[in-house]
């Protein structure tokens, strides 16, 4: 197994999510999560695995061509790559990790980590990096419609028929849409959330 730079999953030193698990239900009732849901987005992940750096090679594209995204990896307006190259091996390593562990306290810690680390909170100090020192709120909530419609023509690559795609792509938008929702805790005033 490759080590991704700063992916530090399950490890003692992460916070605790101010969101608890008992909360995380209530967000998967709301997004009509169900166990057809669990095993469809497992299937997602098989499908998806050797497909990842394809996968990221749009998103960065899309990132890299659009300068307000790009904005983000920049110091003194220009893109540093060696940070782009730590978030993206990060990035890739999100999808299966959406896709195939448990949604369990682990799980929630690391989203919260994740979150910290696009608030100017810990924005840039995993990677030891000076660029532009928050992603703004209304991005990580635009950027569910990208890495959810892009996904269904990786989802459809490996002979699935429609309904399973539909299935699989059903279960990607509603654990894209609840991930991003958890990475916007630390955006929100204590107890708004």
């Amino acid at each position: 197994m490759t080590t991704i730079k700063g992916y530090d999953y399950g490890k003692a030193g992460l916070a605790k999510s101010p969101v608890s698990l008992e909360d995380l239900e209530r967000l998967k009732e709301t997004v009509l999560w169900s166990d057809a849901n669990a095993a469809n987005l497992k299937k997602a992940g098989d499908v998806l695995e050797d497909q990842t750096d394809a996968i990221l090679d749009l998103w960065y594209g899309f990132v890299g061509s659009t300068p307000h995204l790009v904005h983000y990896f920049t110091h003194n307006g220009q893109p540093q790559g060696d940070y782009l190259t730590a978030v993206r091996a990060r990035f890739g390593q999100w999808i299966m990790d959406l896709c195939h562990k448990p949604w369990d306290q682990d799980w929630l810690n690391y989203q919260q980590e994740i979150a910290l680390r696009h608030h100017s909170i810990k924005k840039n100090k995993t990677d030891n990096v000076q660029a532009v020192p928050i992603i703004h709120f209304r991005y990580l909530v635009a950027f569910i419609y990208p890495i959810t419609a892009t996904i269904k023509g990786f989802l459809g690559n490996k002979g699935h028929n429609q309904q399973e795609i539909e299935a699989m792509y059903d279960s990607w938008f509603k654990a894209v849409t609840l991930t991003a929702l958890l990475w916007c805790h630390p955006y929100v005033h204590d107890g708004e959330f």
